[in-house]
């Protein structure tokens, strides 16, 4: 993620065909609810709009990218640059061949696991219980539910900030677990193949069925959060270590560790970012006190404090 100390505007070309906002309270766009404008939030109106933006927006203009915001954190001061949100325009999907389906980068999710299941397709299913978009999710290598996305993806296209879009494959990528390391730091998905097997299309729909439920009963679905905070440890889970030090329930202003979900932080209404992130350290700083483990965010935490 790059930033900048400065608001730098970003001069809209004369043939954007896309939306941009200034100044745009990004409390509104991620699935916390909290987080201090962006100086600019640009959605594309397709792919090929977002091509023209890229090639036309000045070099020294930081850029990070944006899905749903469900696994992000912008502080109270806000993002300088230009956040691009790809939800609306990189929204296309279909199949590929027998076995195959193409999302671009905008995808949420759970469209993905209902799109496959229709088309008779099985091994997609999981994503029904990642809250983010397919691009996010190729970021991170998003999982749930014991599967992950990198197991599924067989290409992804690329774009960098000349506008220039590359066909990758995955082992030009090192996977981890919630880890993708690209081949350059300036290219940004906008695009998967993923490869998928024939399946039965009522199977499938009980087993997204079965998972959304299992969800539903494990995780603070109804309450503002960002998903997991944390990614687990090697052997363990970060659920049980915060858990462990008598965490659950323990608030910083309305931010709150979860009594359903210990990796989860509830936003009960009027948290700030900066409360979120108190919480946040606080977590890591007992844990670790307690078993000499640092928790690693699995969330992204972007912008300035106020």
């Amino acid at each position: 993620m790059m930033m900048a100390a400065i608001n730098q505007q970003v001069d809209e070309p004369a043939m954007i065909r896309g939306e941009m906002r200034h100044n745009e309270p990004m409390s509104k766009h991620t699935s916390w609810r909290v987080g201090g404008p962006a100086d600019q939030f640009y959605v594309p109106a397709d792919r090929d709009d977002l091509i023209s933006f890229l090639r036309d927006l000045p070099p020294t203009v930081p850029v990070t990218w944006a899905g749903l915001g469900s696994n992000l954190l912008v502080r109270d001061g806000g993002i300088r640059g230009v956040i691009i949100a790809t939800h609306r325009g990189l929204s296309a999907i279909r199949r590929l061949g027998d076995d195959g389906i193409y999302a671009e980068a905008g995808v949420p999710g759970a469209k993905i696991a209902r799109y496959s299941v229709r088309a008779g397709l099985t091994g997609a299913e999981f994503f029904a219980g990642i809250p983010g978009t397919l691009g996010g999710a190729l970021a991170m290598n998003a999982g749930a539910f014991g599967a992950e996305t990198w197991k599924v993806v067989t290409s992804v296209e690329t774009v960098d900030r000349t506008g220039r879009v590359l066909r990758r494959s995955p082992d030009e990528f090192k996977i981890g677990y919630r880890s993708v390391i690209a081949p350059r730091s300036d290219e940004w998905f906008i695009a998967a193949e993923l490869g998928l097997m024939p399946g039965d299309v009522e199977r499938g729909r009980q087993r997204i069925k079965s998972l959304l439920t299992k969800r539903a009963q494990t995780q603070p679905v109804q309450i503002p959060s960002a998903g997991s905070v944390f990614r687990n440890p090697p052997g363990d889970y970060a659920a049980r270590l915060i858990e462990s030090c008598g965490l659950k329930g323990v608030c910083e202003g309305q931010a709150c560790v979860s009594q359903r979900h210990a990796n989860f932080i509830e936003n009960r209404g009027g948290a700030t970012a900066e409360h979120i992130e108190v919480l946040v350290r606080r977590l890591q700083r007992e844990v670790k006190t307690k078993y000499g483990i640092l928790l690693e965010p699995e969330i992204r935490i972007i912008g300035e404090h106020k």
